[in-house]
């Protein structure tokens, strides 16, 4: 077993998304300094967090209400270019107009107790002793895989909507797709268009919304979010209580019939899907459009977790301990809430900070186990 060193640092953000990056630009507004006073670990290979993941056919013209970075606005993008390229270049711009130095590919595998109050961040390129983290790791790495009597027998293709490669590879193949979210209908509406069939499945019956959505109905989805993340329980996507926009690709759709949805089916059969009335669908395809679950394994160890399954925040704040901050998580699981809250969670870290000893901006390196303030000894060895 190797001795290690945890390098000291005020904060550790983890992830390089838009909740990330955020956090990253206010810890640099309020005068920490990048790579000595925080740190930003991100395990993705290149900027742009879950967006360079998406599929080529989501065009940034069909991105749906993506808010700019704090300080710098994203202009003169071309909407017919895959969304991938055009936010990628963004965030590599943005990384390199503010200094932030995001270390990557970098893969965290634990957050715990560390000595001296410290919290020990456990990643592939060595521990980090910080005094605050900024959890900012989304849902993209945790896609939610549903499991029905019969799954295994099935002789097509099942796959996620994580992996969806875009509405060629479908061509002529009968496909049914799962999930009522925006992901789900945007994948359908695409499929059919080349599919040799197509069947829409869902839990509960969609809801689509007319007129705009403003400010006011925001807040109010927002507050429905956040009442559950308040409570302990695991969160739901903001998404799922604004119900769907009824845009004229959408009414276009439900006129030809692909939006005929059909309740959710009871088995999975050899050739397709079966319910319990005796109605059955026979498919080639199981396109499983039904979302993400927040990616917080790797903060197991502090025990953050309340009863109901979830971590439990007064803001940004993890209840249960106030170094940790989940931002993008929940309420702020979406472009516009990651900025404020990236905002917030900086201003609570610095009232934190400000508490503590004089420690900011140092960088200095010490045994994982040696308190702070002792003399050094030999490092100690992190536990496998």
């Amino acid at each position: 077993m190797n001795n290690f060193e945890a390098r000291d640092v005020d904060v550790v953000v983890i992830g390089a998304g838009q909740a990330g990056l955020s956090g990253a630009y206010h810890l640099r507004r309020v005068g920490l300094r990048p790579d000595a006073g925080f740190v930003v670990l991100d395990h993705a290979p290149a900027p742009g967090g879950a967006w360079q993941f998406r599929w080529p056919s989501l065009t940034y013209g069909k991105v749906h209400g993506l808010h700019a970075l704090p300080g710098m606005e994203l202009t003169g993008a071309d909407d017919d270019r895959p969304s991938s390229e055009v936010i990628g270049g963004y965030f590599t711009r943005y990384e390199d107009a503010f200094g932030l130095r995001v270390h990557r590919p970098v893969h965290v595998r634990a957050v715990r107790e560390g000595a001296g109050g410290r919290l020990l961040v456990e990643t592939s390129e060595g521990p980090y002793a910080a005094r605050a983290l900024i959890n900012a790791t989304g849902t993209w790495d945790r896609p939610f895989h549903p499991r029905y009597p019969g799954q295994e027998t099935f002789r097509g293709r099942q796959l996620h909507t994580a992996r969806y490669p875009g509405p060629e590879a479908f061509a002529g193949l009968r496909v049914i797709v799962v999930g009522g979210g925006a992901s789900g209908t945007q994948h359908l509406l695409e499929i059919a268009e080349v599919a040799a069939g197509t069947t829409w499945v869902t839990r509960r019956p969609p809801v689509f919304r007319e007129g705009p959505f403003g400010e006011v109905q925001g807040r109010a989805a927002v507050a429905l979010v956040e009442e559950r993340v308040r409570k302990g329980l695991p969160p739901e996507s903001v998404v799922s209580v604004t119900g769907l926009p009824l845009n004229d690709a959408i009414r276009r759709a439900r006129e030809r019939g692909v939006l005929d949805r059909l309740p959710m089916f009871d088995r999975i059969t050899p050739e397709g899907v079966a319910w319990d009335d005796g109605r059955t669908v026979e498919a080639d395809v199981i396109l499983w459009a039904t979302g993400f679950r927040a990616a917080i394994g790797h903060l197991a160890p502090l025990k953050l977790r309340e009863p109901g399954g979830g971590i439990a925040l007064d803001g940004t704040r993890a209840v249960r301990d106030e170094r940790v901050h989940l931002v993008g998580y929940g309420p702020s699981a979406s472009t516009i809430g990651a900025n404020r809250a990236g905002r917030a969670a900086v201003r609570e870290i610095r009232r934190l900070l400000d508490r503590g000893p004089a420690a900011r901006g140092g960088g200095e390196r010490r045994p994982v186990d040696q308190p702070a303030g002792q003399p050094a000894g030999k490092p100690a060895v992190v536990p496998g």
